[in-house]
């Protein structure tokens, strides 16, 4: 009989960064340089992988759980059945084992999200294939489009001439624009600049951050209209934005977009069911890993909708290549907004003239930089 495979060893750790001394803000919160989960599986039998999953917030909740017990929930489970093992970890979000060990849904979320990536990787290091040819092998290069005209204390127009007039230069194709800080006027002027910059023959996509509330939404997509916008992005208030999406959609010829901002897939469903976007922004790193990102992804197929997903382009390039409604990556070459895009492996996917041309090495096809590591990773947990 052959011997049962299993996860024998789990490594978790923190990436962060120093706290950025002029930080980098959307409409409405700062958003950190570096923040994440970083988990390391290997087998009984030698089989190794990694996950990595995103906080926008204060990360203590979502390590707080491998400090008393949820680490026992993944430990000797099979990586070779990524479906049951996330089944598993998710549903501790309505158990009394999570209430009484103070185990957030948010971070029980993270967390199956970091270790379903690790499973896949996993996997797909074992089956010698890179993940965008195990998930369906549709290309192997991706369009990449930069994010970039962040607020920052000091930051005027001047400066933002000079920062997309670098990105041009440094050859980027496809940029996103920050909107929701400031007045709608001054906002739209700085759009203005953007464009006039980035010329009419490259895309521009301009993100709200769920800022406007509804009204203050269709007066602004009319006044970018004439900008010709790629998309809008999460244009409406947190409270009532998929009925305000599906508003706005009539009132606009500007494509929406949204899903980041989803605590899980089923809210992502949601958009899609209220017919409220035409671009899916889900991020594998926050909820669903790649079990529930390609089941989303399936769903955008079916339902005539792009898929453009949040962050980490490193990470999600394998998905995004792999099906015919991968539409483009979000990148952030700027090392001081993203330090770990820039640092974290020691093979990242190439990216010139903004296309991400993938790796043909097994797995998520990254290998995790040592010298990184000792810079910006803390250990949270190691077995054994």
């Amino acid at each position: 009989m052959k011997n049962k495979i299993f996860i024998e060893n789990l490594e978790v750790y923190t990436l962060q960064s120093l706290e950025d001394k002029r930080p980098h803000w959307v409409s409405h919160f700062r958003v950190p340089s570096a923040n994440e989960l970083l988990i390391k599986i290997k087998t009984n039998e030698g089989h190794e992988g990694f996950g990595m999953a995103t906080s926008y917030t204060d990360i203590s909740p979502i390590i707080a759980p491998f400090k008393n017990g949820i680490a026992e929930e993944i430990i000797g489970e099979d990586p070779f059945s990524p479906e049951k093992l996330y089944d598993k970890i998710f549903k501790l979000t309505d158990t009394r084992k999570a209430s009484e060990n103070k185990w957030s849904r948010e971070a029980i979320i993270r967390i199956s999200s970091a270790l379903d990536i690790a499973c896949w990787d996993l996997i797909g290091k074992n089956s010698n294939l890179p993940l965008f040819k195990l998930f369906g092998g549709y290309k192997n290069q991706v369009p990449c489009y930069v994010t970039c005209a962040y607020y920052r204390d000091g930051k005027d127009n001047s400066e933002l001439k000079d920062e997309i007039q670098k990105l041009i230069d440094d050859g980027h194709r496809a940029f996103k624009g920050k909107v929701g800080g400031l007045s709608l006027k001054e906002d739209v002027t700085r759009m203005e600049i953007m464009r006039d910059i980035i010329g009419d023959d490259k895309d521009f996509m301009i993100d709200v951050n769920r800022a406007w509330d509804l009204k203050t939404a269709i007066e602004g997509a009319k006044a970018l209209e004439p900008l010709k916008p790629t998309w809008l992005e999460e244009p409406i208030r947190w409270e009532d934005d998929k009925r305000g999406l599906r508003e706005l959609s009539k009132r606009t010829t500007i494509p929406l977009s949204g899903g980041e901002s989803e605590l899980t897939s089923f809210g992502c469903r949601s958009l899609l069911e209220e017919d409220a976007i035409q671009i899916l922004q889900f991020d594998c790193t926050m909820f669903g890993g790649f079990t529930h990102g390609r089941k989303l992804a399936s769903i955008c197929e079916l339902n005539h909708i792009d898929v453009a997903p949040h962050h980490d382009c490193y990470i999600h390039a394998s998905l995004v290549a792999s099906t015919p409604v991968g539409r483009i990556l979000e990148s952030f070459p700027d090392p001081e907004r993203d330090p770990l895009q820039a640092e974290l492996f020691e093979n990242p996917h190439k990216i010139q003239d903004g296309i991400l041309y993938l790796n043909d090495k097994p797995g998520l096809g990254l290998k995790l930089s040592d010298v990184a590591l000792k810079k910006y990773a803390k250990p949270v947990y190691k077995s054994n």
